[in-house]
């Protein structure tokens, strides 16, 4: 599956994280930022346009109803920030660590999660479309009652992933692993699973397969 890139200027200007705390309406765009430190901190509604944001700690941040587009994340600590109903549009998390993030209610599109760690984020009723995880640790993220467009999981821990209430009709876990799922047979209905899955699966609900 293709998905669209961030657009991103060839040329940026450095700008630090910390300038937009103070501002009414708090707006980066066309820039890059490296080495920020920006920690326990509550900014709502920030908008970030055209940027790539290497090198940065933003632990335990609140930023809900953040609105990111055409943004690359690179060797970046989001763990624990609030996320919640944010905007994420045409943005890269590349080895990023995300454990903890919250992601409810988010609206996530043409997003590309490439050898990051997201254990125990939290994406409960959020829309995901065109979304790559890959090559990433998921063990216990919670997908509870999202919507799924065009999702693909490419060789991926989703270890003791919750499902629930959300539907995996259309989408490809085969080259991924894990030891247990929370997920209904309703949610599983058109799943594609590797062959050694479907057996994972049978034991799950109770089957007994015998050779």
């Amino acid at each position: 599956m293709k998905i669209d890139i961030p657009k991103i200027a060839p040329v940026l200007t450095e700008r630090r994280f910390k300038d937009i705390f103070y501002e009414e309406d708090p707006l980066l765009e066309m820039c890059e930022i490296t080495g920020a430190e920006f920690t326990n901190e509550a900014v709502e509604r920030v908008h970030i346009y055209n940027a790539v944001i290497k090198n940065c700690q933003f632990n335990h941040t609140d930023f809900e109803k953040m609105e990111l587009t055409d943004v690359r994340f690179e060797n970046c600590d989001l763990s624990n920030v609030n996320l919640n109903k944010a905007s994420i549009h045409r943005v890269e998390f590349i080895h990023c660590k995300l454990v903890g993030c919250e992601f409810p209610e988010s609206s996530i599109g043409n997003v590309l999660f490439e050898d990051s760690t997201l254990n125990l984020a939290a994406f409960g009723n959020a829309k995901l479309e065109k979304v790559i995880f890959n090559e990433s640790i998921l063990t216990n993220v919670d997908f509870y009652h999202c919507k799924f467009k065009k999702i693909e999981f490419n060789r991926c821990d989703l270890n003791e992933t919750n499902f629930e209430q959300t539907s995996l009709k259309g989408i490809d876990i085969s080259t991924s692993s894990f030891e247990t799922l929370a997920v209904s047979l309703e949610s599983l209905n058109g799943c594609k699973v590797s062959s050694y899955q479907a057996i994972q699966f049978a034991s799950l609900i109770g089957l007994v397969v015998k050779d």
